[in-house]
């Protein structure tokens, strides 16, 4: 389990997070949304060891880990650019930590995970030659063949569109299942938060709004920042796909037809995804 306990952090006279205090059950998802601004990637930072914090403690399976450096927490990140070597091919890229740590993973496991992500056709390909979920996945196989205690990911979304972005998902789902991985992600996509994630904590102006499940976010938000934040943005697309879809269906013999029909496909289209 990862504890946050008051956890706060200035960067001299700006105060960036006040007062984080929570728990992560090990295997779960969380995703960590809000603004540009709010803290969330300080907040990830923090959790990683890459800045210290400035006050509270910061625990791990009941250690306490506030002022261990961060090569020694055992918690490893995916960067949103993915950070891979262009001069080496994609399985080259998948094993490089393993030459610091080749106990790490064996390499049956190294071909298991090759296979879970998808990516055995690809291993020869230079990174240029790579789509940006193929890239994506060589990051995750990279960073999980050290086996971290938690996985960090840093907008893994964003630069991915469509069926990739769900199938990314997919994945990620998947591997926190089957690795109990506690992961969290730093997203500022509403959707993609509540898609994806068990329990989001959402932040505004370094102070946690709501953490809750998805349902419970929908149902009941925290205040009228979740409201306008949030859901504004979740009705503006549903919205926009109800239309869509009311543009293409059959002539329905009245508007209650219609919007019957509309939700219809809207859930069927969910259930696909």
């Amino acid at each position: 389990m990862l504890e946050l306990q008051h956890i706060g952090k200035r960067f001299g006279e700006r105060e960036i997070l006040k007062d984080i205090s929570l728990s992560v059950e090990k295997g779960e998802i969380v995703s960590i949304l809000g603004p540009s601004g709010c803290g969330k990637t300080t907040l990830l930072n923090l959790i990683l060891g890459l800045t210290d914090i400035t006050s509270g403690k910061i625990i791990y399976d009941g250690e306490d880990l506030s002022h261990v450096p961060m090569e020694k927490r055992g918690f490893n990140i995916v960067f949103q650019d993915f950070a891979l070597f262009p001069n080496l091919n994609a399985y080259e890229n998948i094993v490089y930590g393993l030459r610091n740590r080749p106990n790490a993973s064996t390499k049956a496991e190294v071909e298991d995970l090759i296979d879970l992500l998808g990516l055995r056709k690809h291993l020869s390909q230079r990174i240029a030659e790579l789509s940006g979920g193929q890239k994506q996945r060589v990051a995750i196989a990279r960073t999980l063949v050290m086996k971290p205690r938690l996985l960090l990911l840093d907008e893994p979304l964003s630069a991915l569109d469509g069926i990739i972005k769900e199938s990314i998902k997919e994945r990620i789902r998947g591997i926190a299942r089957q690795f109990k991985l506690t992961t969290l992600i730093v997203t500022h996509d509403p959707e993609e938060a509540l898609t994806l994630s068990d329990r989001v904590l959402i932040i505004n102006n370094g102070q946690i709004a709501q953490f809750a499940d998805p349902q419970t976010i929908i149902r009941e938000p925290a205040d009228d920042f979740i409201r306008r934040f949030i859901l504004s943005q979740l009705m503006v697309k549903r919205t926009n796909i109800l239309k869509l879809f009311s543009e293409s269906i059959p002539k329905a013999d009245s508007t209650v037809d219609a919007a019957r029909a509309v939700s219809a496909s809207a859930h069927r289209a969910q259930a696909a995804a």
